[in-house]
This record gives C-alpha cells, sequence and structure tokens, in this order.
C-alpha cells in the first residue's frame, strides 16, 4: 500500500533537523494522572475518583479489536494511522490534511505550546482551567502565563483574556472546562476568534464535549479560521490508558505543531480500539446518558446534605468544602475514596470525578463522615506524601 500524504510529511518532519525538533527534545509533556497523583504516592485500590478517567472503559467492540491486533504487534502496520485520520476527517466534514494522530491529547496541547508562544507571545488560559498547558509555557518557552479569572457563570470571560493578553500567542479554552465541567458558548469562542490579537491561535480543548449537549467548534476549523480543536478518546470512550487522540485545524498551523512532534507513531491498539469505537453509533449517547444520570443523583445527594457545588454538564466537577480542601482529600483517603486536586485560586474546592453509581455512594457516604467530622486525615493508613519537585510533572489523558 503507497504511503499517504499524512504520513509522508510527517515522516519528512521527523527526518528534518531543525530548532523545533531541538526545542522539543526540552519539552516535558505533563498529563492528567500526573497531575493527580503528583502530591501523593500513587495508588490503585478503592474508589478512584481523582484523575477524569472512565470507569466503563473500552467498548466490547474496542476490546475485541484489541485481542485482534496483538498478534500483529510485531509489526508496525501504520496505514492504520491513515485509515483512523480518513475516517475522522469523513466524520467531521473535513480533508485529511485537517487532522493529526497522537497518543492522547497531551502531545498537540505542549507542542501547540512550543509553536506560539515564546517570551514574547503569551499563553491565555482560565483560572481554575487545566494546567498542563501552562507547565510547558512556564518551562519550555518561557511565555507569561496570564490566568484569567472564570465568569459568574464558570464559562471563560473571552473578553477578559483577550484584554489582559495583547500579546497572547495562544489561548486555551477547554469546554466542558476541566475542572469545573462548565461550558464556554459557541459565540464566546466566536468572539474570542474575531477580537483575539492577529496572529495569535485559539485552541479549543473538546476532551469532554461528548458528555454535553454543547456544539462543537469544529465549525471554525471548517471555516480555515486560527483556530485548533483538540479532541482525546481518553473521556467518554474510556481509553486513556490506551492513548489516543487529535489536532484538528488548517493544514498550515497543523504543519507548525507537528514540528514540535516529527513522525508520530501510533500504538496499533489505540488506532483499532478508536476505529471500532467510532463504529459503536450507541457508545457515546449511552455513555452519556448514564454519566448524566449517575452524576444527577450526585447532585440530588449533595444538595440533600447542603454541600456547594459547581454544576456541571462533564464527568467531574468541583465540590465546595467550605474547608481546607487538602484536608478533606485526606480524610476522603482515609476512607479508600480518592478525590481530585484542589487548584490555588481554589483552596476550598476539590475535583471530583463522576464514577459508578456503587462509586458514588461510597463517595457520599464517606464525604458525609469527613464533613461532619467523624472521620479525619490522621486517620489514615496511607504511606508519606511525596512532594512534588520540578523535575517530577509528567502530563495528561
Amino acid at each position: 500500500m503507497s504511503e499517504g500524504p499524512v504520513l509522508s510529511t510527517s515522516r519528512r518532519s521527523f527526518l528534518g533537523v531543525s530548532a523545533a525538533a531541538s526545542a522539543a527534545l526540552a519539552l516535558r509533556i505533563v498529563t492528567e494522572p500526573m497531575l493527580a497523583h503528583a502530591a501523593r504516592h500513587l495508588i490503585h485500590e478503592g474508589v478512584m475518583i481523582d484523575a477524569n478517567e472512565n470507569p466503563l472503559g473500552p467498548c466490547a467492540a474496542a476490546r475485541e479489536a484489541v485481542i485482534a491486533i496483538a498478534p500483529q504487534g510485531g509489526r508496525y502496520s501504520d496505514w492504520l494511522t491513515e485509515d483512523l485520520i480518513n475516517q475522522l476527517a469523513q466524520l467531521e466534514g473535513l480533508r485529511p490534511e485537517y487532522v493529526r494522530l497522537y497518543p492522547g491529547s497531551s502531545e498537540p496541547l505542549h507542542h501547540a505550546v512550543a509553536a506560539f508562544t515564546s517570551p514574547q507571545r503569551s499563553y491565555v488560559t482560565a483560572d481554575p482551567g487545566y494546567e498542563a498547558g501552562m507547565f510547558a509555557a512556564a518551562s519550555a518557552t518561557n511565555a507569561r502565563v496570564v490566568k484569567v479569572p472564570l465568569a459568574k457563570d464558570y464559562a471563560h470571560d473571552v473578553r477578559a483574556m483577550i484584554a489582559a493578553a495583547p500579546d497572547a500567542g495562544l489561548f486555551y479554552v477547554c469546554t466542558p472546562n476541566n475542572p469545573t465541567g462548565t461550558l464556554t458558548s459557541h459565540s464566546d469562542i466566536e468572539y474570542l476568534v474575531a477580537n483575539k490579537p492577529k496572529d495569535s491561535v485559539v485552541m479549543i480543548d473538546e476532551a469532554y464535549i461528548h458528555f454535553s449537549d454543547a456544539p462543537s467548534a469544529m465549525d471554525l476549523v471548517k471555516a480555515d479560521k486560527d483556530v485548533l480543536v483538540l479532541r482525546t478518546f481518553s473521556k467518554i470512550y474510556g481509553m486513556a490508558g490506551l492513548r489516543c487522540g487529535a489536532v484538528f485545524g488548517r493544514p498550515d498551523l497543523i504543519e507548525k505543531v507537528e514540528k514540535y512532534g516529527g513522525w508520530n507513531f501510533m500504538p496499533i491498539t489505540a488506532l483499532v480500539a478508536a476505529t471500532a469505537s467510532l463504529k459503536d453509533t450507541q457508545l457515546v449517547p449511552e455513555r452519556k446518558r448514564i454519566n448524566s444520570e449517575v452524576r444527577t443523583r450526585v447532585f440530588a445527594g449533595l444538595d440533600s446534605n447542603g454541600y456547594s457545588y459547581v454544576p456541571s454538564q462533564s464527568n467531574c466537577f468541583m465540590l465546595d468544602t467550605k474547608r481546607n480542601g487538602k484536608e478533606v482529600i485526606d480524610a476522603m483517603a482515609a476512607q479508600h475514596v480518592h478525590i481530585g486536586r484542589i487548584w490555588p485560586v481554589w483552596p476550598t474546592h476539590v475535583r471530583i470525578t463522576v464514577g459508578t453509581a456503587g462509586e458514588m455512594e461510597q463517595f457520599q457516604a464517606a464525604l458525609k463522615k469527613v464533613m461532619s467530622g467523624t472521620v479525619t486525615a490522621s486517620m489514615s493508613s496511607a504511606k508519606p506524601v511525596r512532594k512534588l519537585r520540578n523535575g517530577d510533572l509528567p502530563v495528561r489523558a
């Protein structure tokens, strides 16, 4: 089978020696699991609702595809990459050159930071927001990191983002937002794209889009705007451990991102699992329904106990503990319920991933004990906390 233009372009980028390739060597990728586990020892027991993982895992068709391809694990089978690119392009109404695949969406996020930010071009994001891009901008490109508080409705305040950074190189908008699970309207994204500084790029991270009813920003990609859209199979598709994601954008923008990664070889298990998942037309609506029903029951339980939280349209939400959030995290761990981290701007809020119905029942029971003071962090038998050092930063699901 002859090589398609996507693979040929990637290989040429990989073989070319450039300043971008050299800079990429110093770019450390930070991921959600790294951030989730950075302040404590790795664990794998109890209720794990701290890293925005999907407890349902890959669908049956994806699991079967992984098993079937395993005997071919000794071959590169790189045509599978081209096949999945063509499938995604067709689904989104784009040409294949508008799509690139990566092992998850962490790499294109970090490579976009490297491509579009610098000491002269800032990185602009929401606060609280997903932190990986901030780490990349500060450590790899020495760019100014501009963190703009969320609006009163917990959406990205796009007008404040524009005003805060006339030198912007990259605007990062995660919608639904990680960690709040709240949406930024399509009209606000359109406003940001129309009014941003010249030559800056807007990256819209749609890792959680399938959990919500929100429209995608893919129409802005089709219109050839200065926009990149991130997607991942790590969330609703339950493939966080298999690693498959994509970036969509105008070919010239894609090329700039691609320079920082070279030829991006994809695991064949991830490729066939993603392809099988896309063919299961009931997977997304069914999992969206399950997540919504469980989340609704959790919110009803929180309401009945008078607990405060940020309403979410995703598979995570922020719970206001009304006290030091780290103490609540540790006390919940003593009950073998592991919840997400705090954000410095919201020290009394902790992020909760929506797990299975049974897991969330255990969460509610443990939370009631912790909030009543029946259980404290001192009761935990966990190992000592491992402090995060600068060289420890990991990078995203």
